[in-house]
C-alpha cells in the first residue's frame, strides 16, 4: 500500500469526494515505494498541486482532480472550459493547464539542484528522473469523454476517467494509466538522497534544523547554494507532523526521534491558521533551559505573540499573579516546597473558578513524562473546549523525576482522551551508533521494552539507532571527580583545536556543587564557559561551554557533550537510593551528544 501524506484519516473530511476516491485508489492500487502528498504547499512559490505521486523507478507525477459532471461542462478548449458549476456560468483554465502549471512549477524548483540535473549531454541541466501532470475526471466516464469531444481540450493519454479508478479496476491498468501520462521514460533511477534533496526543496516545513537550532528557525540558506547534505523528517515524521487533527493527540517516542521537532511544526502551522482574535497557543515544557530554547525559535519566527512558550514553574506562577492569588506565604516557603505548592495553588484557584479554564486555543506539552498526573488533568481543563486542541509527547525512558518515574495511570484518568490516536516513534536520528550503544549499555535492563497496562497507557520504549557513524565515545576512567574534571578540560581544548565552537560543547553534571568543580577546571585551562545554577542562567546563543546539571540539559543538544559522573562513594549513595532513576540520568545526558561523547 502506497503512503499517504497526510495519512487519509485526518484529512478525508477537507477532500471533495473525488479526492477521497482518488487517494483511495491511489493507496489500495499502488505499492509500498510509492509516495503520495495531497494539498501540500510546494516550493517557494507556495504552488498546492491536487496530489503528487514520486515513484524512484518512475519519476515525479502532478495530478488535478475535477469533480464536475459532464452536463457542468459548456464549452472546452485547451485554454478554458465554460462551467456552470452551481447555476452561475463561469470561465476556467483548462484543468491540465492547472496541472502543468503546478509541474513547470515543481521541475523549475527542483532544477536549481545541481545534484538532480543531468551533468552532461544533450538535455544537461534538465531533472534527472522523468516528471509528468495528468487530469482526474472523477464524474465523467471515458465515453462520455470521448463522445463529448473533451479529447480535443485535453489529450486522452492524460486524463484518467470515472469508470478507469474505480474499487474494482485493475491495478496494473490503473498504473499504465498513470505512466502514460509521462512524455518518456528514463533509464536511470530516483536514489534515496536525492529523494530526500526533493522533499527538502519542495516542503521546506520537513527541513531537519542545523546544530543549535530546534525546530525551523533559520532553515532558509543564507546563500544561493543549496547544502551537499540535506537532512529532513523522516516519512512517518513528516506523516504524523501533516496529520495531527483536532482533538487530543499522544506522540510517544523513543529519546531523539523527532519529537520536538513535530511539536514545532505544529505550533506553527496552529499559528498560521487560526482564525483573527483566536487564544493564543500554549507550549508547556518541564525545563527551563528547553523553553528557553523553544521560546526564542517561536520568536525567530514572529510567532511570539500567538504562541507562548513557557516552562511549567513559570507558568503555574504566572497564572497565580495574573489573577491575584500569589500570596506572600508562598515566598516564605522553602524551594523544595514552594514549587509543588504554587502548583496546587493553581489547581485550587481552577477548581474554584478564580482562574478560568479554556484560556488556550491549543496547548502543546513536551517532557509530558516529567509531569505529575494532577498537572496533566489541569492542563486539559486550560484548552478552549471549541478546539479542544492538545498534544502530548512523552517518553518514559527519559523520566528523571521522582513524580514521574512509574506510571501508574493512564492517560484517560487524567482527561486526555488520546485512545487510538497515539503514534509511536522509535528512530533515534540526534546520536551516532556508538554513542547510543553505549548509553543503552549504561543504563542497562532499565530501556527493556514494556506493554502499557491499559490502551492509553505509556509503555517504555529502546530507541532504534538510524544507523549515522561516528567516532568511539572517550571513556574517562579516572579515579576522583577533580581528575575527572581536569581530564574533560583538557579533552574540550582539543576539541575546540579541530574545529568544534565552543558553543557546541557542554558539561553535565549529577550534583550543582560537581558544576562549580568542572567550571573551576575549565577557568584553570582558561576556556570559556558559563554555569547554569537557576532559572535566566542559561544563554544558548552564548559561544561558551555550557555547565549544568543532568537533569536540565534534558530536551537539549550539543555536538561534543562531557558527562562528569560523581565518586564512587557519593555515586553508590545515589544508586542505593533509587537505581532506575540514576540510569535514567546518566541515559539522557548520555545522549545529548550529537557527535562526540565523554563519560
Amino acid at each position: 500500500m502506497a503512503v499517504l501524506i497526510p495519512a487519509l484519516g485526518s484529512c478525508a473530511g477537507r477532500m471533495t469526494s473525488g479526492e477521497k476516491r482518488l487517494a483511495e485508489r491511489l493507496q489500495q492500487k499502488l505499492e509500498d515505494d510509492y509516495l503520495l502528498w495531497w494539498d501540500v504547499t510546494v516550493g517557494p512559490m507556495q504552488t498546492r498541486p491536487d496530489f503528487i505521486v514520486i515513484h524512484p523507478r518512475r519519476g515525479a507525477l502532478i495530478l488535478e482532480t475535477k469533480d464536475w459532471h459532464l452536463e457542468t461542462i459548456k464549452q472546452a478548449t485547451p485554454q478554458y472550459f465554460d462551467i456552470i458549476p452551481d447555476g452561475r456560468p463561469t470561465t476556467t483554465i483548462n484543468p491540465l493547464a492547472q496541472a502543468r502549471h503546478g509541474a513547470i512549477r515543481v521541475v523549475n524548483a527542483l532544477e536549481a539542484d545541481p545534484q538532480l540535473v543531468q551533468g552532461e549531454g544533450l538535455h544537461q541541466g534538465k531533472l534527472a528522473f522523468p516528471w509528468g501532470h495528468g487530469v482526474v475526471l472523477t464524474r465523467i466516464t471515458r465515453k462520455q469523454f470521448t463522445d463529448a469531444g473533451l479529447g480535443n481540450a485535453i489529450a486522452e493519454h492524460l486524463v484518467i476517467c470515472k469508470d478507469e479508478m474505480q474499487e474494482d479496476v485493475d491495478a496494473e491498468a490503473f498504473q499504465q494509466r498513470l505512466w502514460a501520462m509521462f512524455p518518456y521514460p528514463f533509464r536511470s533511477l530516483i536514489t534515496l538522497p536525492q529523494l530526500d534533496r526533493i522533499r527538502w526543496i519542495l516542503f521546506p516545513e520537513v527541513r531537519v534544523p542545523q546544530q543549535q537550532k530546534l525546530f525551523g528557525e533559520g532553515l532558509e540558506p543564507d546563500e544561493d547554494e543549496l547544502p551537499d547534505i540535506m537532512r529532513v523528517m523522516d516519512l512517518q515524521q513528516e506523516q504524523l507532523a501533516r496529520s495531527l487533527g483536532d482533538g487530543h493527540r499522544g506522540t510517544h517516542g523513543a529519546v531523539d526521534t523527532g519529537q520536538t521537532m513535530i511539536l514545532g511544526y505544529r505550533a506553527e502551522h496552529l499559528a498560521q491558521t487560526q482564525g483573527p482574535g483566536s487564544k493564543p497557543i500554549l507550549v508547556l515544557c518541564y525545563n527551563e533551559p528547553l523553553g528557553v530554547k523553544l521560546a526564542a525559535s517561536i520568536a525567530a519566527k514572529g510567532l511570539q505573540d500567538r504562541v507562548h512558550v513557557v516552562h511549567w514553574d513559570k507558568w503555574t506562577r504566572a497564572q497565580l499573579t495574573a489573577y491575584n492569588l500569589y500570596t506572600p506565604e508562598l515566598d516564605a516557603l522553602h524551594v523544595s516546597k514552594k514549587f509543588d505548592e504554587v502548583a496546587r495553588s493553581v489547581i485550587k484557584g481552577v477548581d474554584a473558578k478564580h482562574i478560568p479554564g479554556g484560556q488556550y486555543h491549543a496547548i502543546l506539552i513536551d517532557e509530558g513524562h516529567d509531569f505529575a498526573p494532577e498537572w496533566l488533568k489541569l492542563i486539559t481543563q486550560m484548552v478552549d473546549p471549541t478546539t479542544n486542541s492538545l498534544l502530548l509527547l512523552y517518553d518514559d525512558a527519559q523520566s528523571i523525576y521522582d513524580r514521574g518515574q512509574k506510571r501508574n495511570f493512564s492517560l484517560k484518568s487524567v482527561g486526555i482522551q488520546a485512545s487510538g490516536r497515539t503514534t509511536i516513534l522509535k528512530i533515534n536520528y540526534r546520536n551516532t551508533r556508538q554513542i547510543l550503544q553505549l548509553a543503552h549499555r549504561v543504563a542497562g535492563d532499565m530501556l527493556t521494552p514494556e506493554d502499557a497496562k491499559d490502551e492509553d497507557g505509556i509503555p517504555l520504549l529502546k530507541p532504534l539507532s538510524c544507523g549515522r557513524e561516528g567516532p568511539e565515545p572517550i571513556v574517562i576512567d579516572l579515579p576522583t571527580f577533580s581528575e575527572r574534571a581536569a581530564r574533560v578540560a583538557e579533552l574540550l581544548a582539543d576539541q575546540h583545536a579541530q574545529g568544534h565552537a565552543w558553543g557546541e560543547m557542554a558539561v553535565l553534571c549529577r550534583h550543582k556543587d560537581e558544576m562549580f568543580l568542572c567550571a573551576d577546571a575549565l577557568r584553570r585551562k582558561g576556556l570559556p564557559h558559563r554555569v547554569r545554577e537557576r532559572s535566566g542562567q542559561f544563554k544558548p546563543e552564548e559561544d561558551s561551554i555550557k555547565v549544568m546539571t543532568m537533569h536540565v540539559s534534558k530536551g537539549l543538544e550539543w555536538p561534543v557533550v562531557a558527562v562528569v559522573t560523581s565518586d564512587e562513594e557519593r555515586k553508590a549513595r545515589d544508586v542505593k537510593k533509587d537505581g532506575a532513576l540514576e540510569a535514567r540520568l546518566v541515559y539522557v545526558a548520555s545522549t545529548r551528544a550529537n557527535k562526540v561523547l565523554m563519560l
